[in-house]
């Protein structure tokens, strides 16, 4: 499938073929999944193939399945999915708790110089053409938000990060890494003109956007969630190949050296 169709105002179907392939775990109560960043997660009038909750139901034959936790449309990685309700309702609480670690990669413009900490409260835009887009708020109306940018490899221009929340908030890394002026790479509302977003929506991949993007998606992925819960397990996803195509043609990271972060970063934290 060409990349302008998979980038296309409506995500193209899902291919049930294809789906078990991005499942990372499997069993009788979760469904774990390496979400590509094509795929919405939420059922859409376009039928159950147009979204990862539609697919998934599909694949599993089950009536109801339960988003434990969500990406964005042009996020890749981890989600997952619960099969029952107990279970379901069990890491739902541990999210709302923040007995969850998450950590995010991320590829950012400009090459930061160290650990970044960012602390700013963020609600609506009211500024904005585009109504779910979030801002640094200076009054007494934002909601508490707080972002860690760790960057691994700082070239050619770029950083590629590791992105802690240490909160949940709506666009939470994308906003608060634009406050920094290290905005998302490919990031279409959170970069420097928003109604490439708006284009996008409505006519998919254009021409204008090719040209002032240097990714079709933006550059964020969620790569890990550690549960806290002994009794609760940790999931990793592989960095999808559009990921490591642009890290190794526009920053210059060879495969074996990206590897060799990547182990790094999955070795247990004391």
């Amino acid at each position: 499938m060409d990349d302008a169709e998979i980038y296309g105002a409506d995500a193209p179907l899902i291919d049930l073929a294809e789906f078990p392939s991005w499942i990372l775990f499997e069993d009788v109560d979760l469904l774990v999944i390496n979400k590509p960043g094509w795929v919405v997660c939420h059922p859409s009038k376009n039928g159950p193939l147009s979204s990862l909750v539609g697919a998934a139901r599909e694949y599993t034959k089950l009536d109801m399945l339960h988003l434990v936790s969500r990406l964005d449309r042009e996020t890749s990685g981890i989600v997952i999915l619960g099969k029952t309700k107990p279970t379901s309702r069990k890491m739902q609480i541990s999210f709302e708790q923040r007995m969850v670690n998450k950590t995010y990669l991320t590829i950012l413009h400009g090459e930061m110089k160290g650990t970044l900490e960012v602390s700013k409260p963020l609600g609506p835009d009211p500024a904005s053409p585009v109504a779910v887009k979030q801002h640094i708020v200076k009054d007494f109306s934002g909601q508490k938000a707080q972002t860690t940018f760790i960057p691994l490899i700082t070239r050619n221009g770029y950083t590629f990060a590791r992105a802690q929340p240490h909160t949940g908030r709506k666009h939470q890394i994308r906003a608060h890494a634009l406050y920094s002026r290290h905005g998302v790479v490919g990031d279409k509302l959170y970069g420097a003109d928003e109604t490439l977003y708006l284009e996008f929506c409505e006519q998919g991949w254009t021409p204008r956007l090719a040209a002032a993007l240097p990714m079709q998606r933006q550059a964020l992925h969620a790569w890990r969630v550690e549960f806290l819960s002994e009794t609760l397990p940790t999931y990793i996803a592989p960095l999808p190949k559009d990921f490591r195509d642009f890290l190794r043609d526009k920053v210059g990271v060879s495969d074996e050296e990206l590897q060799q972060h990547l182990e790094t970063l999955e070795r247990p934290r004391n």
